[in-house]
């Protein structure tokens, strides 16, 4: 890519993001004529560690930044953003219904957003959780965690199977509830020594869903 070409750029995602001069040079600490100049491509050579402070203050990576990788093919608009994605690991399928065998399958990737905090995913698998928006077939991303608040979404382990519900832990009563997103459903309760089946595997912290 041409310095004219990074210069087009940088005045291209400034305006996208509607910053002025003075913005984005406060913003690199440099002065707003370095800016001008950096988008005029009157500065050939840029630092390493303005590159860097510039990429951050236009919200995209350096490499980007100097053509050497494409996060999108769409043109500059305000309301179009770029999207870093991240591949994640896709642990076969969970019910939303009845538990089924928890499968494993480390060879399958889902690639989404990189700020999803989270260590896999499950294919969901029923209409269980429908008042929740999680529907047949959705991806839920799970973070690793071995409890939940009460009312959280998430991935739980009975014996070998495994199922996505609201979780309500209440230690006093050594009771488990496992409630259903559908009325359609009964809730699954567990007591006692039942307990000592159940594994919580992760917090349900974002899924993804096709347009329907």
């Amino acid at each position: 890519m041409s310095d004219n070409d990074i210069g087009k750029k940088i005045k291209d995602l400034r305006l996208a993001k509607g910053m002025t001069l003075e913005q984005v040079a406060q913003k690199v600490g440099v002065e707003k004529s370095t800016v001008r100049k950096w988008e005029t491509g009157m500065i050939v050579n840029m630092r390493r560690d303005k590159i860097a402070s510039l990429a951050k203050a236009l919200d995209i990576s350096p490499a980007y930044l100097m053509g050497w990788e494409n996060e999108d093919n769409l043109p500059p608009y305000p309301n179009i953003y770029p999207i870093k994605t991240k591949k994640f690991p896709l642990l076969g399928e969970i019910a939303c219904g009845e538990p089924i065998f928890a499968s494993e399958d480390h060879e399958s990737y889902i690639e989404a957003g990189a700020d999803i905090k989270a260590d896999f995913c499950l294919k969901a698998k029923g209409d269980s959780m429908i008042n929740a928006r999680i529907m047949d077939g959705d991806i839920v991303f799970i973070r690793k965690q071995p409890t939940v608040n009460n009312g959280q979404i998430a991935a739980v382990i009975i014996e070998d199977e495994a199922t996505l519900k609201r979780v309500y832990y209440y230690p006093e009563k050594a009771k488990l509830l496992l409630q259903a997103e559908n009325p359609a459903y009964e809730p699954l309760m567990y007591v006692g020594e039942e307990l000592n089946q159940i594994r919580i595997i992760g917090l349900a912290v974002a899924f993804q869903s096709d347009v329907r």
